[in-house]
């Protein structure tokens, strides 16, 4: 493909998300600058019709182009925002517009490649570009993806998923990391690093990075898991068993767990590992100690045990994570 062979159709409708169609045009201009050449690059903001568009902010987007005219040009990306809307309950449901996923079948059918940010996932499912692939979103709609889709194979845990050229992103930031895998794919690892520093990321996330961290989860209902998951975090290098947490606790070891499960949604396990997990990447990205050192400081005590909970929880390995994201002092 030429360097002046890369039109880039983002879809605008109303109540976008703002972000999820202002940062990929971000990442691709800070990628010029990085490059003696043209990138090819052209963006163009496509929507039914020429009228403006109001996003979720409330900020008003005008398109460059209809769906009609911009069907008829080579395109080589589609990327595909999303939006959402909040009950009463502040519970969040993302919203597919008919016309909007009609126009995105007719866009795909001639692209390289397609491309959802955060719940525009739902559009490539309703689309019917999502059947028999393994996707992400954003992780407050993913039930609802797959409950409304159930030929998609839903993983709400990656930032960000690729199924040959069919590409999902998981929440809003997220759309950053999805179009630096973009550049990646087309100009190498190489300039999408430098184009991350530009954006002061720590470096390019890799795509089965976690969307979560322990620390990000919900505050607990209850006063007696909110104590547990301090006790964890104040003791991570200790071995901590579910005896341990159950007189601590003062309830027995079956009860501990169903309140494990109601409250966090897991074993007491697997939130200790994941907790061990979110101290280990914090020692990784910040010192310079030995991964022996980390394992220990972590409760994994051995650097197996270290490295298999990061593949199962990062799918990635501690001295990888570290070449990633190691914050230079």
């Amino acid at each position: 493909m030429g360097t002046t062979d890369r039109l880039v159709v983002i879809v605008l409708f109303d109540r976008v998300d703002l972000l999820d169609v202002t940062g990929p045009p971000e990442v691709f201009s800070l990628l010029q600058r990085e490059m003696d050449e043209p990138t090819g690059y052209q963006v163009v903001l496509a929507a039914e019709s020429m009228e403006p568009v109001t996003t979720s902010a409330g900020v008003r987007v005008l398109p460059d182009a209809t769906f009609a005219e911009v069907s008829g040009r080579r395109v080589d990306t589609v990327v595909v925002p999303g939006a959402v809307e909040t009950d009463s309950g502040r519970r969040v449901r993302a919203v597919v517009d008919p016309e909007v996923v009609d126009a995105v079948a007719v866009l795909a059918k001639g692209a390289r490649r397609v491309a959802s940010v955060c719940v525009g996932a739902h559009i490539l499912a309703a689309a019917g570009l999502l059947d028999g692939r393994r996707a992400t979103t954003h992780w407050s709609t993913a039930q609802q993806l797959a409950a409304e889709h159930p030929a998609v194979r839903v993983d709400a845990d990656p930032i960000y998923i690729r199924d040959e050229n069919i590409w999902t992103g998981a929440g809003l930031t997220a759309c950053l990391d999805l179009t630096l895998a973009l550049v990646a794919d087309d100009f190498g690892d190489e300039l999408a690093l430098r184009v991350a520093r530009q954006l002061v990321m720590y470096l390019k996330r890799p795509s089965g990075q976690s969307q979560f961290s322990v620390s990000l989860e919900p505050v607990s209902t209850t006063r007696r898991i909110d104590d547990l998951r301090h006790y964890i975090a104040g003791n991570i290098a200790r071995q901590l068993t579910v005896t341990d947490l159950a007189e601590h606790a003062h309830v027995g070891e079956r009860q501990l767990t169903r309140i494990f499960r109601t409250e966090l949604g897991m074993t007491p396990a697997a939130y200790i590992e994941s907790a061990r997990v979110e101290v280990a990447r914090h020692r990784l990205e910040t010192t310079d100690e030995t991964l022996q050192r980390v394992a220990a400081a972590c409760g994994f005590n051995t650097v197996d045990t270290l490295t298999r909970a990061f593949r199962r929880r990062l799918d990635t390995t501690p001295a990888e994570y570290r070449n990633r994201f190691r914050i230079a002092g």
